[in-house]
């Protein structure tokens, strides 16, 4: 190897190390080149270059410092026969040049389209929704116009990836996205937030009506069954709706109340559709007054467990009850536990609430017992507090306190508080059951469940949601899911309870049926504890 040679190795190495800590594709190597040989023509012809001459130029204007790249022009110089500005190495370095920025500018648009939208479903994500949010609030703002936020929480998304695998899940999330572009206007956004959770921006409302409109077209396409690999389901989703300018005024807040919506739709079993309103948001004022006289109502042992019958159809006898908390409030009268259980759930008053109703139930199934009246009692456990792992070795507690045999309390819960968190619900119902408290599923036939992994909880008995059960005498379709379910829970080895029996034909149905038991309002309402004592002992159903 010569010198020249050997100078020209050393600048192809030196040129690598830079192009592999700067350059993205060669970009700066080629604009550099065709810079540095702008900027040498302008001091000395191409006869006179070498390497001194170029250093000498470099010294006399300290603005080329464009010549650092001088070792990628000599090993050109090298390679097409000394003269880089020749009519054909120049040529190339243009061209390749040209390539190379038409690959940059490629790249730097698959890179914007990557920042902004979701590789899955090709929608946009969060980031670009919102930024389209701002804009579309200032627009309205500008032209006193409306527009309508909806977000859309796909229920029990993941037990789909953990029942047909993340393939299944992914291919269902991108028809998903396909429904609901199909329902929406060219102005209008549709965004997947990430996991389960899609967004609508809806522009230009006349009026807020239209939104719960739209809410109705995605309900439409999204209730239709899925097919996964072979395998048809069916799903459920939440929506909740926020409003511009009803709600609040900018993007952020609207964000806030647009969440707040879909919480409280989240609550509600089925497809659910909520919009915003104050009573919603914990952090209204009358809300967080609520919520302190709550915290007080429980510390004092103000609230009330009232309890409904559920009787063995065969025999027209009461065999358990089902305690249910009410709130007797001292200026706002009797409300609604809808308002006050979900308040506590967002608040972590859930647990010291459940304890509460737990304690009292426990205390008062004891008392009949001593009175000789042989009966279970019914409690209810949010999804939160089944996956306490504290659950277990309270209800002990709470037995040993007040001397209940444990196979008199039914813990009862709901499909989707199985769902959330398969694993810790199954430790948690497991650990239950081998205390030998009865585990009921609640709301059966309203959530996402597999029946194969029904068969992995030790559960004893199933209910029947009451949208099958009060419908039935008048829908074919609904007594023909009461009958089936009957059936199959029986070969399960479990017993069925109908929820929802307000009428005597309903409940000679449900016999004929050959359903276990039976709860409602014409059995009895909800009573407190006095008064079901007297059901107990002197009606019609009576535990003798």
């Amino acid at each position: 190897m010569n010198e020249t040679q050997g100078v020209f190795a050393r600048s192809a190495l030196l040129l690598r190390s830079r192009v592999n800590r700067f350059a993205i594709q060669g970009l700066v190597v080629a604009l550099a080149a065709v810079g540095v040989a702008s900027a040498v023509v302008g001091y000395m012809h191409t006869d006179q270059l070498s390497l001194d001459s170029i250093m000498y130029a470099q010294q006399i204007n300290s603005a080329l410092w464009m010549l650092d790249a001088m070792p990628f022009l000599f090993a050109l110089w090298g390679q097409y026969a000394g003269s880089i500005m020749s009519i054909e190495a120049g040529a190339m370095v243009l061209d390749q040049t040209r390539d190379l920025r038409m690959q940059a500018e490629s790249l730097e648009i698959q890179l914007a389209h990557d920042t902004t939208h979701d590789r899955l479903t090709e929608l946009p994500n969060r980031v670009l929704f919102h930024d389209r949010v701002g804009q579309a609030i200032e627009a309205a703002h500008r032209d006193l116009g409306q527009l309508a936020l909806l977000a859309v929480n796909i229920d029990n998304f993941k037990s789909v990836n953990e029942a047909l695998g993340h393939f299944s899940g992914d291919l269902l999330l991108k028809q998903v996205a396909g429904r609901l572009k199909s329902v929406v206007r060219s102005p209008d956004t549709v965004a997947r937030l990430g996991g389960d959770e899609f967004a609508l921006l809806v522009p230009h409302l006349n009026t807020g009506e239209d939104a719960k409109l739209v809410a109705d077209k995605v309900v439409e396409v999204l209730k239709q069954p899925y097919l996964l690999g072979g395998v048809e389901i069916e799903m459920l989703a939440s929506i909740g709706i926020a409003i511009y300018p009803d709600h609040i005024s900018d993007a952020v807040g609207l964000l806030q109340k647009l969440d707040v919506a879909l919480y409280s739709a989240k609550q509600i079993s089925g497809y659910s559709t909520m919009v915003y309103s104050p009573e919603q948001d914990q952090m209204n004022p009358e809300r967080l007054s609520l919520l302190g006289e709550l915290r007080r109502a429980i510390e004092r042992e103000e609230l009330d467990v009232y309890y409904q019958p559920k009787v063995n159809i065969k025999e027209g006898r009461t065999v358990a009850v089902e305690a249910l908390v009410r709130w007797n409030h001292p200026q706002r009268g009797m409300l609604p536990p809808i308002e006050f259980i979900l308040l506590s759930e967002r608040t972590g008053l859930i647990k010291p609430l459940t304890l509460h109703v737990l304690n009292e139930s426990v205390r008062q199934c004891a008392e009949w017992h001593q009175a000789g009246l042989e009966i279970h009692v019914a409690v209810n456990v949010s999804a939160k507090m089944l996956l306490d792992p504290e659950l277990p070795s309270l209800v002990v507690e709470i037995l040993k306190k007040h001397q209940l045999a444990s196979n008199h309390l039914i813990i009862e819960i709901t499909e989707s508080s199985i769902m959330e968190d398969q694993e810790r619900a199954l430790a948690n119902v497991t650990k239950l059951a081998e205390l030998g408290t009865r585990i009921s599923i609640d709301d059966f036939g309203t959530g996402y469940s597999s029946l194969a992994y029904l068969r992995r909880l030790p559960v004893d008995e199933i209910k029947i949601d009451q949208s099958f059960v009060m419908p039935m005498l008048e829908n074919d379709s609904d007594a023909v899911i009461v009958k089936a379910t009957i059936g199959l829970v029986h070969n399960l080895g479990m017993s069925v309870i109908a929820e929802g029996v307000e009428s005597g034909e309903i409940l000679q149905k449900l016999g004929e049926m050959d359903c276990d038991q039976a709860q409602g309002y014409h059995i009895s309402r909800p009573v407190p504890g006095a008064e079901l004592t007297k059901l107990l002992t002197d009606s019609a159903w009576s535990v003798a």
